[in-house]
């Protein structure tokens, strides 16, 4: 009796199934076209060279210069995410090709316009999200979007940041309100928000300058507060570091923070929160 190993993304056993001289062992996981592979194999309209074949493409797709991880879906939740700067046309012309037929939402960020150009020529889905500088297509439609994500922003000069998060949330399957240019130099403007704040699941605040604003919120709610220094400010403000110091000098608990300008990652962290918490 021959034995397939699926391996996916959890250590849990799903399941045993028997089909003439083989046994397989189904990891339990979530993705719903791997699922859909393994019940083709059990009820035999799959045979077992082209689940092989099919399976073979998860961990990553090799492209030559670029090794596409398409495995990332099963492990984290979300596929992986292409950054654009440094890539040639042809690099990512290959990686659109590599996606045409996925399921999956799929982000290009830090893309300039003639990347999304590029990339719409073979994806004609492709979305530009201009301010958060983001190619975005939508395979996978979520039946219900899950709220109790806020995106603060303390100046309208720090808004592309946090259009970044806002927008790598909603691909995730977020609905993230929005809260701009709100920051400490006028407090009263947060203060107005205090419910919407206060209610929240989850809160990326970005913030320039001193990098101050994620104290203060912390200072005032009960979720996990994820704070996003920016480049924006004068000279002191050292291209960030400066908030940067701030943040992580925070005295108010309930405070991590990311990179300098890293809205994608305060984006996909705040989402990985609260679409967990409502699980």
């Amino acid at each position: 009796m021959k034995r397939l190993l699926v391996l996916c993304s959890s250590d849990q056993v799903q399941s045993f199934a028997y089909i003439p001289n083989r046994k397989v062992l189904v990891i339990k996981m979530d993705d719903q076209e791997l699922k859909k592979l393994t019940r083709q194999l059990i009820d035999g309209t799959l045979d077992t060279d082209q689940f092989i074949q099919k399976i073979k493409s998860l961990p990553f797709q090799d492209l030559g210069e670029v090794k596409l991880d398409t495995h990332r879906a099963l492990r984290k939740g979300f596929a992986e995410i292409v950054y654009c700067p440094g890539k040639s046309d042809e690099q990512l012309e290959n990686i659109a090709r590599a996606l045409a037929n996925t399921k999956e939402n799929v982000l290009f960020s830090r893309a300039a316009p003639h990347q999304y150009e590029v990339v719409l020529s073979i994806l004609h889905d492709a979305y530009y999200h201009e301010k958060a500088k983001m190619i975005g297509i939508k395979r996978r439609e979520t039946q219900t979007t899950v709220t109790g994500l806020t995106v603060v922003s303390a100046g309208s000069s720090d808004i592309p940041v946090a259009e970044e998060a806002a927008v790598t949330a909603e691909y995730m399957g977020c609905a993230p309100k929005r809260l701009y240019d709100i920051g400490i130099a006028g407090l009263h403007r947060l203060l107005a928000h205090i419910e919407t704040l206060q209610s929240s699941l989850a809160i990326v605040a970005v913030a320039g300058m001193e990098g101050a604003l994620p104290s203060v919120l912390a200072g005032l709610v009960s979720c996990p507060v994820i704070g996003v220094p920016t480049s924006t400010g004068y000279g002191a403000n050292l291209s960030g570091v400066a908030p940067l110091l701030t943040m992580l000098n925070s005295c108010a608990t309930g405070v991590s923070v990311v990179n300098i300008d890293n809205g994608l990652g305060a984006g996909y962290l705040a989402g990985r929160i609260v679409l967990q918490s409502t699980n």
